[in-house]
């Protein structure tokens, strides 16, 4: 149920790299989760993608009477993970659903290419969310494509373009950035299946190879042109260029709702996001490096300004300085939509770049926004999933039984698995730390190598990594180093690397180990998880490692929301400042992953001496905290500081 074939593509920049001479390797690997983590993938994949009906979800398609929703995405986000899926467990069940979905679509294509659920008169010129949702129609025909060859997949998604081209193309009244909301952003981000399309019709010589391939790129162009040059369009190049903060690109709202000026607010996460991966997949056929440090420079800027603790942000999916008013309430924050399309960025970026940043972030967001949006038998992910409250089910969308973050959470696991591990020449490198089995063929030998993985990461440091080769290979083993941890110690087969090796090692990089590995070879790393402090305002939360702590109602140990009191922690409450939690390896509640407990000063109304009657506090981590998704059950992350008393009689 868990093992799959997938495509990687791995790469290390070097100094001075341009985009088109850095040589993008494609390598297949195969994965198998186990532990915790596979345990909740496994009841994901059962529940969740084996059990949706994606004849339901394409039977939009066959309608064509919309005027402004966004039902035609579903499907195609549903192929992004449904295909791998399927190619990895060989369900038949699964397959034929697949194909009856398809085949659905595919029977719904008009003559002019057309495949949609717009009224005519309010198709893809109009405006609306049609061009978006034939992204995503090309998105999932082009999955199909990969995994089946398809020439009826391929020349349908081929069709389907053509009539883009022609209604928001170089020669339309109203061209691509015009259309949709949000600046035209959400249209805009079709570029990531235009240049997809690009790619293969230029290896299908029965398709007209090169030749035929050229308008797809013509029109990639035209995008990013509309892209990057249009005053009223979504300015990815010149704003970030000029380094303006993602919440600032568009004009302020006029009265008090975000939502207000919609056409041309710049400012939502998703979409936002999206476009960049485009450009990223354009830089990677033309070599238009400017397109590529935009990506890289705005992504920065959003995991500065915008990511929270939990690895996720946006309220009301709109960039807000999240980073710097998490500890606030703001409403409908941590959009899962916006978490899985930050960690395709990341991982995107990891693949292209070889920055182990990009690691660090896609693993805090894994950990903690991600698996806190999934359910616990794995059936649905929920829409929203704020730093404290309660969590539930999100409301259906479109007038049909599922919503947009459904149908896009299972696409965060397969971005997690294609990035486990990835292949360079002849270096391999070990991005995360998951009890698994995983192949990656070295493209210097010619041969794969299969990692078997045992740990207990992250709730303990220790990692016991086995190679299971049949023959000596000599090969590089780039090991990532989390910035969240302490390096205690990495050995081969027992024996510690030495301390020049270790000494280079900083948190948030890469250990170089080259050697001839030999079958049965081990490497085992031991990570302390130290507890931080931050503190923003009258508040402070705490990580564990890569893990976001969070009360939780379930221990009974007194209001989740009670103040701490200051005085009695004088000196403590310093921005990243270490903190001692004993790990408690146990707890009564099965569905909790990991449970630490402190002895802080709970309460205003204390009436003895400073710093005494301490309280024992539990904590969990951020993904089990509420996951009983019951308005009963509440957590917070972020825990109030009591006001000084003289300091608010001086104001």
């Amino acid at each position: 149920m868990k093992s799959w074939r997938v495509g990687v593509l791995a790469v290390m920049a070097t100094a001075g790299a341009q985009g088109a001479d850095i040589r993008m390797e494609t390598v297949d690997g195969d994965v198998s989760l186990q532990g915790p983590v596979g345990l909740t993938f496994d009841r994901m994949l059962e529940n969740h993608v084996l059990a949706e009906d994606p004849v339901y979800l394409s039977a939009c398609f066959r309608e064509r009477t919309e005027t402004d929703l966004w039902q035609t995405e579903f499907w195609g986000k549903y192929m992004h993970s449904a295909v791998p899926f399927w190619q990895a467990t060989g369900c038949a069940r699964l397959k034929a659903r697949i194909d009856d979905g398809v085949e659905n679509v595919l029977s719904s294509q008009l003559p002019n290419g057309y495949i949609g659920n717009y009224r005519e008169d309010r198709r893809s010129p109009q405006g609306g969310w049609d061009v978006w949702g034939i992204k995503y129609t090309m998105l999932g025909l082009l999955h199909y494509y990969d995994a089946t060859k398809s020439a009826k997949a391929l020349e349908a998604c081929c069709r389907l373009c053509d009539y883009l081209i022609g209604s928001v193309g170089s020669g339309a009244k109203r061209t691509i950035a015009q259309t949709g909301n949000y600046a035209g952003q959400p249209s805009c981000s079709c570029l990531e299946p235009v240049v997809w399309l690009y790619k293969r019709i230029r290896l299908r010589q029965d398709f007209g190879g090169q030749a035929a391939a050229q308008k797809y790129l013509d029109f990639a162009s035209f995008i990013v042109k509309d892209m990057t040059e249009r005053e009223d369009g979504p300015r990815l190049l010149d704003l970030a260029q000029k380094g303006v903060p993602v919440a600032e690109r568009s004009a302020a709202p006029a009265g008090n709702s975000i939502w207000n000026g919609v056409l041309t607010n710049r400012g939502k996460a998703y979409e936002m996001m999206s476009c960049y991966q485009g450009l990223i997949e354009y830089w990677e056929v033309t070599g238009r490096k400017d397109l590529l440090d935009a990506a890289v420079s705005s992504a920065r800027a959003i995991a500065a300004e915008e990511i929270n603790l939990a690895g996720s942000g946006a309220s009301y999916e709109h960039w807000y300085h999240g980073a710097e008013h998490q500890h606030e309430h703001f409403p409908h924050t941590q959009e899962t939509c916006v978490t899985i399309t930050w960690m395709r960025l990341c991982q995107k970026l990891l693949a292209v770049t070889g920055d182990s940043f990009w690691a660090d972030e896609f693993e805090k967001t894994f950990y903690n926004a991600y698996l806190g949006a999934l359910s616990l038998d794995g059936r649905l992910f929920a829409v929203y999933t704020p730093l404290d409250g309660t969590r539930s089910e999100g409301q259906i969308h479109c007038r049909m039984h599922t919503n947009c973050c459904n149908a896009n959470g299972p696409r965060g696991f397969l971005s997690f698995m294609r990035s486990l591990v990835q292949a360079k020449d002849d270096t391999v490198f070990m991005n995360y730390f998951v009890s698994s089995r995983a192949a990656i063929a070295v493209p210097a030998l010619g041969k794969k190598a299969l990692f078997e993985t045992h740990t207990m990461y992250p709730k303990n440091g220790d990692v016991d990594i086995r190679l299971r080769i049949e023959e000596p290979m000599k090969f590089t083993l780039m090991v990532r180093i989390p910035k969240s941890v302490a390096v205690k110690r990495l050995a081969v087969n027992g024996k510690a690397v030495g301390e020049n090796a270790l000494g280079t090692a900083k948190c948030g990089s890469y250990v170089c180990v080259g050697r001839e590995w030999k079958p049965g070879d081990a490497v085992t790393l031991e990570f302390g998880l130290p507890v931080k402090m931050h503190r923003l305002g009258h508040s402070v939360a705490f990580t564990r490692g890569p893990v976001l702590l969070a009360r939780d109602s379930r221990f009974g140990d007194g209001d989740v929301g009670a103040v701490l009191r200051t005085q009695s922690l004088a000196g403590m409450f310093a921005d990243g400042k270490m903190v001692d939690f004993p790990q408690e390896c146990f707890s009564q509640d099965d569905n909790v992953r990991l449970v630490v407990s402190a002895r802080l000063p709970v309460g205003a109304h204390d009436e003895n001496r400073d710093r005494a009657n301490l309280t024992t506090v539990r904590f969990c981590d951020y993904s089990s905290a509420g996951n009983n998704w019951s308005p009963s059950h509440w957590y917070r992350c972020w825990l109030p500081l009591m006001h000084d008393t003289l300091e608010a009689l001086k104001r």
